[in-house]
């Protein structure tokens, strides 16, 4: 039987290296605490002196401004905080669909650079050293020029389908919400669920026996099946609301506005060149002999790539990959220069009508904070649930 060790004490002299990294952790704790406390005090009895206003109560008063592009019904009359949420959801909106598009594209291409076809990587190659060498705001501004100066006008708008393409932007048909599109929606949950289950157990079953099964089309069936499943449980709704050319713009139907897309297109484009780069380096830093030995298991490349190299590439790919997110989700405050209202756009017009800068500037920092903070914290969650697991 395996005797009990007593607790060790805890040692609270000086000659303790513990003890004395505390009592500098709190010394540094409270010279920090002190130096925000007096900047804030001087700031504030400044702000006093001079008669300038501060806090934040102006957030209750009519904002006396509209914004033109937002998720929601906004005019003039309501309140600035309305104001900035829309801005907080066109912000996340930009973000969110452009991390995605990002990590889609930036993975094909840094996939792309090990292509056995010389055309494949030099394509490739020459993406990733034009746009990740060209600044991100120029490239806004191109895409902008592209959309507002180079496509036609409503009038003559292109069209393909259903779809419009002018200067006043991309419309295309929406679905006239019903209940039954909500049951469609509770279908691609499901389906979502049963995905990851199928894919957990059949790479548990590739790992138990070698034998391969499909990792994508199976589960996009799922999830696509599913989806149609619950659409029909719940009547299999069908009207859309279509755009039409009016006299002056497209009506009817939904539209994303030319400054919305330029904002997106370019931070993807941009973005996914450096994604590349991080996808090439974390593939190449997985040992020839991984593939060597996918190879001697009748594995082909794709196959290879998909079930030994990018696994193994994961806990290299995944940190520098948050910076990328991280940079996109900052980058977005750029789209003042197109005339995005996202929330530093909301916030600029707030200060030069309420003069509360130092408020304005804090609600800004405040929503990019949380926002890189969470976008991390989910990353390091996947990254420790993507990392080797040693025996």
């Amino acid at each position: 039987m395996t005797p009990k060790v007593p607790p060790k004490k805890k040692n609270w002299s000086w000659r303790s290296q513990a003890f004395r990294g505390l009592v500098y952790q709190v010394i540094a704790i409270g010279v920090v605490a002190v130096a925000v406390w007096f900047l804030a005090t001087n700031t504030l009895y400044n702000m006093k002196v001079r008669g300038i206003q501060s806090g934040f109560d102006f957030l209750a008063n009519p904002a006396g401004f509209d914004i033109g592009e937002s998720l929601y019904a906004f005019d003039s009359s309501h309140p600035y905080w309305q104001a900035f949420l829309i801005g907080l959801t066109n912000t996340l909106r930009v973000a969110i669909i452009g991390i995605i598009l990002t990590t889609i594209l930036g993975t094909l291409l840094g996939v792309g650079r090990f292509s056995r076809n010389a055309l494949v990587r030099g394509l490739c190659y020459a993406y990733v050293e034009l746009f990740r060498n060209v600044p991100v705001l120029l490239q806004l501004l191109m895409w902008y020029l592209l959309f507002t100066e180079l496509l036609p006008a409503v009038q003559d708008a292109w069209t393909l389908g259903p779809l419009f393409l002018s200067k006043g932007g991309l419309s295309f048909p929406i679905p006239v919400w019903e209940s039954g599109h909500l049951w469609g929606v509770f279908g691609l949950m499901a389906g979502a669920a049963l995905a990851f289950l199928y894919r957990s157990w059949s790479f548990r079953q590739f790992e138990a026996t070698g034998k391969l099964r499909s990792m994508y089309l199976v589960p996009l069936a799922l999830f696509l099946v599913m989806g149609v499943l619950g659409w029909a449980a719940g009547g299999a709704p069908a009207n859309f609301d279509s755009p039409a050319k009016g006299e002056f713009a497209i009506e009817h139907g939904g539209s994303l506005t030319p400054e919305f897309l330029s904002l997106l297109i370019g931070l993807t484009v941009y973005t996914a060149a450096f994604v590349a780069e991080v996808v090439r380096a974390g593939i190449q830093s997985v040992a020839r002999g991984q593939g060597e030995a996918a190879a001697a298991l009748g594995l082909n490349q794709g196959q290879s790539m998909q079930l030994v190299q990018l696994p193994q590439a994961l806990r290299v790919i995944i940190p520098p990959m948050t910076n990328q997110f991280l940079n996109l989700t900052k980058n977005s405050s750029l789209a003042v220069a197109i005339g995005y209202p996202d929330v530093v756009s909301i916030a600029n017009t707030a200060l030069n009508q309420t003069g509360r800068a130092v408020e304005c500037i804090s609600i800004v920092m405040l929503v990019y904070l949380t926002t890189s903070l969470t976008t991390s914290l989910l990353m390091n969650w996947y990254n420790t649930r993507s990392a080797i697991k040693e025996r």
